[in-house]
C-alpha cells in the first residue's frame, strides 16, 4: 500500500514540474545513462527521433496559419495601420539586426568547434547552395501547394503574409476564412503544447545517445552558448537599442537604460514577454512619457511579432550546430537564417516552445541536422531569459521611438521633470 502511494506521490511531483525543468532532468539522466552505457546507448534513439519528427510534422502548419493569424489581427484603422506599419518596420528591422549580432559572435567565438559530430539524418547539408540572388528569387512561390508540400519554409512564409495581407484588405467577406484560420492555429497550439510534452523523453533519448557516442564532452561547449547568448544580449540592449535612441529618436539612452529596470527583472524571473506586458507598459507610461494610445498598440503587438532576443538565440544555435556538426554554411545560407528567422517572428510568438520551434524551424530551412536540438534544450531555459529581457527591451525602445515621431511623447516626463498623471 505503502509503494502505491510513494510511487502516486512521485508520479504527481514530476506531474507538477514546470517543462523545462523536466527536460533539464531529461538532459542530465540522458548524459548519465549514455555515459555509463556508451555506444549501446544507440537503443535510446528511437525516442529522440520520435520528438524530432514530431517537431517537423508542426512546422510547415504552425508557421503558415500563426502568419496569417497574425496579420489579420491587425486593425485597419488610418492612425492605427501607420503607427502599425511603423512599428513592424523597427521591429523587423532589429530582428534581423539581432540575428546578425548572433551569427557575428558564433563566428567569433566559435562555441561548437572541435565536437566533430555526425549527423544521421539526410539534411545535414545543402550541395550546390544558392546564391543570394537565387535565394531571393526562391522566395516567391510558383506552386504555394507545392510549396506546402515539399517544406519551403521561406516559400511559405512569403505566401502566408500575402494571403493574410489580402484577407485584411477585402473587409467582411474574408470573416469566414480568418475564423477557420484562427480555429486551426489554436489547434496548432494546443498540439505544440502536446508534443513538447514528449520533450523531456525525447531529450533523455538523444542525450543518452550522444554522450554515449562522443562522451560527456559535449556538455562543456553549452557553457560557452550561454555566454555567447548572454553577450549578444547585453550588446544588442547596452549598445544597439541605446544608439537607435540616441541617434534615431535624439533622445538621452541613459533614461531609457534606467526605466529598463523594473520590467527586465520581470522579463528575466519569469521568461514570459506576455507576462511582462502589464510592468513593460507601466514602466513605458510613467518612466519614458510614452502616451496611453501608442503604449496600449506597439507594446502589445511587440510581444506578436518582435522576437530580437529569439532571433538573436537562434544566430548562436544555428552556427554553434553547424560547427558541432562540420556543416559548412555559404553566405547565402547566412542570408537565409536571417530572412527566416525576421520574417517568422511576425506569427511564432507566444507560442508554448517557440524558441525551440523556431530553432528547429532556421535549422531546417539551411539543412542543420534536427539532432542538435537536443543538445541545447537543457539549456533552453536559461537562454530564454536572456531572450525574453532583449524582446521586452526592444518592445520598450519601439513604443519611444513611435511616440516621438508621432508627437505622442511627454518629454518632460522623460527627462524627469514632470510626474506622471494618469489620464482618461
Amino acid at each position: 500500500m505503502n509503494n502505491k502511494n510513494n510511487s502516486a506521490q512521485s508520479g504527481g511531483v514530476w506531474s507538477r514540474l514546470e517543462l523545462w525543468k523536466k527536460i533539464l532532468i531529461g538532459m542530465l539522466l540522458g548524459v548519465m545513462v549514455g555515459t555509463l552505457m556508451g555506444p549501446s546507448a544507440e537503443i535510446l534513439k528511437p525516442l529522440g527521433t520520435l520528438f524530432i519528427n514530431a517537431i517537423k510534422m508542426l512546422i510547415v502548419p504552425l508557421v503558415f496559419f500563426s502568419l496569417i493569424v497574425g496579420i489579420t489581427s491587425m486593425q485597419d484603422t488610418k492612425k492605427m495601420g501607420r503607427i502599425g506599419l511603423k512599428a513592424i518596420v523597427l521591429y523587423l528591422g532589429t530582428t534581423a539586426f539581432a540575428i546578425t549580432i548572433g551569427l557575428g559572435l558564433a563566428t567569433i567565438f566559435t562555441p561548437g568547434a572541435g565536437l566533430e559530430m555526425v549527423a544521421v539524418s539526410s539534411d545535414a547539408a545543402i550541395p550546390n547552395a544558392p546564391t543570394l540572388v537565387q535565394t531571393l528569387l526562391n522566395m516567391i512561390p510558383k506552386n504555394p501547394v507545392g510549396a506546402l508540400a515539399a517544406g519551403n519554409i521561406l516559400q511559405i512564409i512569403v505566401f502566408a503574409i500575402g494571403l493574410g495581407v489580402s484577407l485584411a484588405l477585402i473587409g467582411e467577406k474574408a470573416d469566414p476564412a480568418i475564423k477557420l484560420f484562427e480555429s486551426l492555429a489554436e489547434a496548432m497550439y494546443k498540439l505544440t503544447e502536446l508534443v513538447m510534452k514528449l520533450a523531456p523523453y525525447g531529450v533523455f533519448g538523444l542525450m543518452a545517445w550522444v554522450s554515449g557516442k562522443y562522451g560527456a564532452d559535449v556538455l562543456l561547449p553549452l557553457i560557452k552558448v550561454i555566454a555567447v547568448v548572454y553577450l549578444g544580449a547585453l550588446i544588442h540592449i547596452v549598445v544597439f537599442y541605446s544608439g537607435v535612441i540616441a541617434i534615431v529618436g535624439r533622445l538621452n539612452p541613459v533614461r531609457y537604460l534606467k526605466s529598463l529596470t523594473n520590467p527586465a527583472a520581470v522579463a528575466f524571473t519569469t521568461a514570459s514577454s506576455s507576462g511582462t506586458l502589464p510592468a513593460t507598459i507601466k514602466a513605458s507610461r510613467e518612466e519614458l512619457g510614452v502616451s496611453k494610445g501608442i503604449a496600449s498598440f506597439v507594446l502589445p503587438l511587440g510581444t506578436t511579432i518582435n522576437m530580437d532576443g529569439t532571433a538573436l538565440y537562434q544566430g548562436v544555435c544555428a552556427l554553434f550546430i553547424a560547427q558541432a556538426f562540420g556543416v559548412d554554411l555559404e553566405a547565402a545560407d547566412y542570408i537565409t537564417i536571417i530572412l527566416t528567422a525576421t520574417l517568422a517572428s511576425v506569427g511564432t510568438a507566444g507560442v508554448p516552445g517557440a524558441g525551440l520551434i523556431m530553432l528547429s524551424l532556421v535549422l531546417t530551412t539551411v539543412g542543420l541536422p534536427l539532432e542538435g536540438l537536443a543538445i541545447v534544450a537543457g539549456i533552453d531555459r536559461i537562454l530564454d531569459m536572456a531572450r525574453t529581457t532583449v524582446n521586452i527591451c526592444g518592445d520598450m525602445m519601439v513604443s519611444l521611438l513611435v511616440a516621438k515621431n508621432e508627437g505622442e511623447l511627454d518629454e518632460e516626463i522623460f527627462e524627469g521633470k514632470k510626474a506622471f498623471q494618469e489620464t482618461v
